[in-house]
């Protein structure tokens, strides 16, 4: 096995542990909310389920691209395949711009600074039925 190959497959790797991410994401934000609704906080629950996920998505998205740029710079580090990156790298930053500001309710600028992590731990933190 050679070094392309053994990039391939942590690239390969990088990629199952995004698309992990997004599934407990999912399962996670689905479970949370479910417990507040169940407590008849139905706007908390669905305003948890918006935070979880949109928190595991913002990770599952940083975990993907670190999957690119292993793929591009170690495996294929061909002009065409650079390009690719920067746009995907472009989209991606789009989309986790968005999901930032649809979570927070302000543009990066007006808050301070987040990431993935810090948005899920956040959300986790609310998501915790209140003792009445």
């Amino acid at each position: 096995m050679g070094f392309e190959d053994l990039m391939e497959h942590v690239a390969r790797g990088f990629e199952l542990i995004g698309v992990a991410v997004l599934m407990a994401g999912l399962v996670w934000a689905v479970v949370a909310a479910l417990r507040l609704w169940r407590g008849g906080e139905g706007r908390r629950a669905y305003q948890s389920l918006r935070e979880l996920f949109g928190g595991a998505l913002l990770l599952g998205l940083e975990v993907l691209v670190a999957a690119d740029l292993i793929r591009t710079v170690a495996v294929s580090p061909t002009l065409a395949s650079v390009a690719v990156l920067g746009l995907i790298v472009l989209i991606r930053t789009f989309l986790s711009f968005s999901l930032q500001v649809e979570i927070d309710g302000v543009p990066p600028w007006r808050r301070a600074l987040t990431s993935g992590a810090t948005v899920m731990s956040r959300a986790a933190e609310r998501a915790r039925p209140t003792a009445d």
